[in-house]
């Protein structure tokens, strides 16, 4: 078996689509599914997001959130309780009419998203003020029919996320529940994925549905398409209102209760995989990588075995007692180079190459998949490689902050706009606030409004499109 077989044949730059589906199915994070639209987690790709879900499920513990389960059926008469909202989800729904060969009465939804059903229990747990603040998450999939353009992990019929639903007593209680998720979304994305992340509010127009307002964070990706990495909805009384969600307070007057929703999906690892990868393959920061140091032991006869497996041992041990994910490369059948490549391929942050020579040295070869430097580190210093670790991973988010910027730019002309959006980029443009602009810029270029950063006011300066006067900044992109 050669490189070929196995790596990446096309450029980043050079086909950005083709490269992201190699890297996806070539590493081994996830394959395609007998039904068009759906995907397949392979370990390592389900790794990653296991390892995403407990840091999520400590923070959010943290917070007084705890996690429940929600079924995947829903009545289509629940769902007509918020018409609104669900006209949102309408077209991407795929219902269930049959029980074999019987038709059911109520066709039954399999679940976009868990409002409906949740709120409906929520009705029923609620009665006082000594049952709130309510609290849960909810770890599941959700299905929306994405049938004409797919893409793993970023675009699929079916999905991994988690949604977080609450309830409170008074509306500035629920208002902070929003923020303080949204925060703990940016900290875990940048901390664990080392992807930068711009927050602030959706407009109007592209809210999501039922909410009074959506808090959201996106980032950029390479080929300058934005990418939403996870939403934080203010729903007001929106659904508590339709669903009695109610409470008595201390005085035994019944109030509707003030409701969030929340929640990010396995997009995360796509925009890991874009952001991240290069012309080898798939580059992982070490935080979330399933294996964070492979050694791969070089030896010719059983005499060079003899002498490098035991203290492959030996580091190995070593690497482990400081909790580091570490995998030794012992497959006899492969050269050296192969398992090299790869490595590489599947983005392990470092490779510990040793051999007869090297023990003669008393040192080991240290190979950083980020940058691709190679080193040499005795064999008393092998501790160092957590040091290392912790160095590519900070790195990283720098290395993506830096291309996030270079990639953002300030302009207000709109002629300008319309040349320089088809190279793509985060474009912060002064706007009126008027949903006409914002259409007819959607619809002459393609680029919608992907948030509205928090601070980004601005009564300074004129609209880009209609030269009005602004009421902020907002950040303009072409979008996944």
């Amino acid at each position: 078996m050669s490189k070929e077989d196995i790596g990446i044949t096309v450029s980043k730059k050079e086909d950005f689509s083709e490269w992201y589906t190699q890297v996806v199915l070539k590493a081994k994070l996830a394959d395609y599914a007998p039904v068009k639209g759906l995907i397949v987690l392979r370990p390592d790709g389900y790794s990653i997001w296991e390892s995403l879900r407990n840091t999520f499920d400590k923070k959010f513990a943290s917070n007084g959130i705890r996690n429940g389960f929600l079924p995947i059926l829903i009545p289509e008469s629940l769902l007509g309780k918020e018409q609104k909202h669900f006209a949102g989800f309408n077209p991407e729904v795929f219902w269930v009419t049959h029980s074999g060969d019987n038709k059911i009465g109520d066709r039954l939804a399999l679940r976009p998203t868990s409002e409906t059903l949740a709120y409906t229990m929520y009705s029923k747990w609620i009665q006082s003020w000594r049952d709130l603040p309510l609290k849960m998450n909810f770890w599941n999939s959700a299905l929306r029919a994405e049938i004409k353009a797919t893409k793993p992990f970023l675009r699929t019929s079916e999905f991994l996320w988690q949604e977080g639903h609450t309830v409170h007593s008074t509306q500035e209680e629920a208002e902070e529940e929003v923020m303080k998720i949204l925060e703990i979304y940016k900290k875990t994305i940048e901390e664990e994925l080392a992807i930068p992340v711009t927050t602030g509010k959706k407009s109007e127009k592209e809210k999501f549905v039922g909410a009074v307002y959506t808090t959201t964070m996106e980032s950029i990706m390479p080929d300058g398409k934005a990418l939403q990495m996870g939403t934080s909805h203010f729903l007001g009384q929106n659904f508590s209102k339709p669903f009695e969600v109610k409470f008595a307070d201390k005085d035994n007057v019944e109030h509707y209760a003030w409701q969030t929703s929340w929640g990010v999906s396995w997009r995360l690892i796509g925009a890991m995989i874009m952001i991240h990868g290069d012309d080898q393959g798939l580059v992982l920061p070490p935080k979330i990588a399933p294996i964070q140091v492979v050694i791969v032991p070089i030896y010719k006869n059983d005499e060079d075995k003899d002498k490098v497996l035991p203290k492959v041992k030996e580091i190995r041990k070593i690497l482990e007692s400081k909790e580091i994910r570490v995998h030794v490369d012992d497959r006899n059948e492969l050269s050296p180079g192969y398992k090299f490549n790869d490595w590489e391929l599947k983005g392990v942050p470092v490779r510990v190459e040793i051999g007869p020579k090297d023990i003669e040295k008393q040192s080991v070869v240290i190979a950083k998949r980020y940058n691709r430097e190679k080193s040499s580190l005795d064999f008393t210093e092998i501790e160092k490689i957590s040091t290392i670790l912790d160095k590519i991973q900070t790195n990283m988010l720098k290395t993506a902050s830096e291309q996030a910027k270079a990639n953002t730019i300030d302009i207000s002309d709109y002629t300008e706009f319309k040349s320089k959006i088809e190279k793509g980029g985060f474009f912060n443009a002064p706007w009126c606030g008027k949903v006409e602009c914002e259409e007819k810029i959607k619809e002459e270029t393609g680029a919608d409004i992907r948030l509205i950063p928090f601070g980004s006011e601005n009564t300074n300066e004129k609209c880009m499109y209609c030269q009005e006067q602004s009421i902020s900044i907002p950040i303009f992109a072409r979008g996944y």
